[in-house]
C-alpha cells in the first residue's frame, strides 16, 4: 500500500510539472479569467475506480507518430476585420434572450436531473443515455464559462472532476459520442478556465478511450467494450459509420498537446494514415463511403454523404490543419480532394417557383455509385447543414474563395428551409426537386413538381421524410461561421428569426424539447427529449453570433464537432 501511495505521489508531481511546462507553450485561457476571480474554485480531481493505464496493450506498436514540430505555418486570418464593430442595443437584447433560454434550461437540469445525462424537459426527470456520466453537465461546461455564468461553471466543474468512469451500468461505451461530448467538453472547459483537475479528468478518460485502439490493425470499433478491452479481444468493425473512428482526431491531438503524451496523437494518426491511403480507392474516388469495413480496411460500399454516418469525418480535415498550425499538409490535401468530389456529385440547387428565384442556395445530398452511373439523391438533412461552415472555413484557410461562396449558399439554403415550414423549423430529413446543375436557377416546372412534390408542403419540396426537429445546431453553426468570416450583419437577422422560431415551437415550462413534426400548423407535439448538444452547441452558437467577435475568435480557437473550443497553437 505504501509503495502504491509513493508511486501515485511521484506520478502526480510529474504530471503537475508537465502541465505547467506545457501550458507555457499552449496557453489555456481563452477569455478573461479575472472575471471569475470572485467565485469558489474548489475543483478537485478524484481518480476513477479503475486505472486503464495498468491494462497492457495486447497489440502494442511503437509510437512512430509525434506532433509535428517547428514554428506554426502562417495561416490566413479566418475572421472578418471587425474594426468598426459595435455591440448595439438590439444585439445585446438578442444575446440576453439566448442567455436567458440557457439559464432556464440549466436551472431545470440542476433541479430535476443533476448528474444525469439528460433532462426530460416536459416531465422534469433525468435519464441515462451516455453511460450515466452527466453528459449534459460536461457538455455544457464551456458554455457556462462563455456566458459568464462562473458560479455555475465551478459548481459543475467540481462535479465533473469527481466523475468515476467505472460507475456505469453499461458494459460498453459509444466511442464517438464519449469522445466528442465528454472528452471534448473537459478539454474545452480546461482551455477556457485553466482548471488543472479538468485536464486530469480528461486525461483519465482519454486513457480509457485509448484502449479502443488496441486491435490487431490499431483501428477502433464503434463500441469500447470494457471486458473485451481488458482481455485483449477487441477488433475493428466490419460495417461501422465512417465518422465514428475517423472523428477523434481533434480531441486526441489536443490531449497530446496539453499533456505531452504522444500515444494519443499516434493513435489518431494511424486512422489518418488509413484515410490517406484509401481516399482514392473507394467507389467514388476522393470520398469515403457512409460505412466502412475497418477490419479488412475496405472502402467498397456504394453510398456517400456529408450527413449522417460520415459528417464529422469531413468536418475534421480542415480543423486538424488549424489545430496543428498548418504543420501537417495532408489534411489540406485530403479536404480539397474530397470537396472537389462533393461539388461534382453531392451538391444540388433546388428548383424554386418564379417568385423565389432570387434565392441563390444549395443543399448537400447523397450519391450512390452504380456499375455504370452515379445516382444523386436530392435529400437534405439537418445534420448536413454544417457543410456551409466547413466549406467557408476551408475556403478561407486554403485560399479557395469559391468555397467560401459555396459555404454561404449552403448556409443560406438551410436558413431558407427553416422559413419554408409553418413552424419556422427545418425537418430532420426532407426531399427537394433539384435543378440539373448548381449554377444558374432553372425554370420552374409545375408538372415536374406535381409529379414528385408533396402538395401539403411549400412548392419545391418533395417530402418531409423525417419531420422532427430535435434541437440540432448545424444550421446556426454555419450561420455563425459565415458571419465571423464575412462580417455580413444580415446573417445575424437570419439567425434571430431562426432562434425565435425554435423558442416558439420547442419551449416548455421547464426547458426546450424536441418536437415531432415541423410541418404542422399551430402547436407542436413535444417529444420530451433535450439532448446535451442543445446546451453545448445550439444555444452556444446563437449566443456567439450575437456576441462581440473577439469572444471565442476563430483565429484563436478551433471548435470540435460538439462546439467545444480548443486553443490554436501559436
Amino acid at each position: 500500500m505504501d509503495r502504491r501511495i509513493s508511486r501515485l505521489a511521484a506520478i502526480t508531481a510529474v504530471f503537475v510539472v508537465a502541465i505547467i511546462l506545457l501550458r507555457s507553450s499552449y496557453p489555456a485561457s481563452g477569455s478573461d479569467r479575472s472575471s471569475a476571480a470572485g467565485f469558489s474554485r474548489n475543483v478537485r480531481f478524484r481518480p476513477s475506480g479503475f486505472d486503464w493505464t495498468t491494462v497492457p496493450q495486447r497489440y502494442p506498436v511503437p509510437l512512430t507518430h509525434e506532433l509535428p514540430t517547428g514554428p506554426a505555418k502562417e495561416l490566413p486570418r479566418v475572421q472578418h476585420e471587425f474594426s468598426k464593430y459595435k455591440h448595439d442595443a438590439t444585439t445585446k437584447q438578442r444575446q440576453g434572450a439566448v442567455r436567458a433560454a440557457f439559464v432556464k434550461c440549466w436551472n431545470s437540469y440542476k433541479k430535476h436531473a443533476w448528474l444525469r445525462d439528460e433532462l426530460t424537459p416536459v416531465t422534469g426527470e433525468g435519464k441515462t443515455t451516455f453511460g450515466g456520466w452527466a453528459a449534459t453537465l460536461v457538455d455544457a461546461l464551456d458554455t457556462l464559462w462563455i456566458m459568464d455564468l462562473h458560479e455555475d461553471f465551478f459548481l459543475a466543474a467540481a462535479a465533473a472532476a469527481q466523475l468515476d468512469w467505472t460507475n456505469t451500468t453499461d458494459t460498453s461505451v459509444n466511442l464517438f459520442e464519449t469522445t466528442i461530448r465528454h472528452l471534448g467538453g473537459l478539454l474545452g472547459a480546461y482551455d477556457l478556465s485553466g482548471e488543472p483537475a479538468l485536464l486530469e479528468k480528461a486525461t483519465e478518460l482519454g486513457s480509457m478511450i485509448y484502449m479502443a485502439f488496441d486491435t490487431p490493425n490499431r483501428l477502433p470499433g464503434f463500441w469500447l467494450n470494457f471486458e473485451n478491452a481488458k482481455q485483449g479481444r477487441q477488433v475493428a468493425g466490419i460495417n461501422d459509420p465512417s465518422a465514428s473512428p475517423c472523428s477523434l482526431s481533434l480531441e486526441f491531438t489536443r490531449l497530446t498537446q496539453l499533456t505531452g503524451d504522444h500515444k494519443f496523437y499516434d493513435a489518431i494518426s494511424r486512422v489518418t494514415d488509413f484515410l490517406e491511403r484509401t481516399q482514392n480507392n473507394s467507389t467514388l474516388p476522393g470520398m469515403w463511403p457512409k460505412t466502412i469495413n475497418f477490419r479488412d480496411e475496405s472502402v467498397n460500399e456504394s453510398g456517400f454523404t456529408l450527413g449522417a454516418l460520415a459528417d464529422s469525418l469531413y468536418e475534421y480535415l480542415p480543423k486538424m490543419d488549424v489545430l496543428l498550425g498548418g504543420r501537417e499538409p495532408r489534411y489540406q490535401r485530403m479536404h480539397l480532394s474530397a470537396m472537389d468530389v462533393v461539388v461534382d456529385h453531392l451538391l444540388f440547387r433546388p428548383m424554386l417557383p418564379d417568385g423565389e428565384k432570387h434565392h441563390d442556395i444549395l443543399f448537400a445530398g447523397d450519391a450512390y455509385v452504380r456499375p455504370d452511373s452515379i445516382d444523386r439523391n436530392p435529400e437534405g438533412q439537418h445534420l448536413s447543414c454544417f457543410t456551409g461552415g466547413m466549406f467557408a472555413l476551408g475556403g478561407r484557410l486554403f485560399d479557395v474563395p469559391e468555397h467560401v461562396a459555396i459555404g454561404e449558399r449552403l448556409a443560406r439554403g438551410c436558413a431558407w428551409a427553416y422559413e419554408a415550414f409553418p413552424t419556422g423549423l427545418m425537418p430532420e430529413i426532407f426531399g427537394i426537386v433539384p435543378c440539373p446543375s448548381i449554377g444558374k436557377p432553372c425554370p420552374w416546372n409545375e408538372d415536374l413538381w406535381s409529379k414528385n412534390g408533396d402538395k401539403t408542403l411549400k412548392k419545391g419540396f418533395s417530402n418531409a421524410r423525417d419531420p422532427r426537429y430535435i434541437l440540432r445546431p448545424e444550421a446556426i453553426e454555419s450561420l455563425f461561421i459565415l458571419y465571423r468570416i464575412t462580417g455580413k450583419e444580415e446573417l445575424r437577422d437570419v439567425a434571430w428569426r431562426m432562434f425565435q422560431s425554435i423558442m416558439r415551437a420547442t419551449e416548455t415550462v421547464l426547458a426546450n424539447s424536441a418536437v415531432a413534426d415541423v410541418t404542422v400548423q399551430g402547436g407542436t407535439t413535444k417529444l420530451d427529449e433535450m439532448e446535451s448538444f442543445w446546451l453545448a452547441e445550439t444555444l452556444k452558437y446563437f449566443y456567439l453570433i450575437f456576441s462581440p467577435p473577439d469572444l471565442i475568435s476563430l483565429d484563436e480557437f478551433v471548435l470540435n464537432t460538439e462546439a467545444h473550443p480548443f486553443r490554436r497553437p501559436k
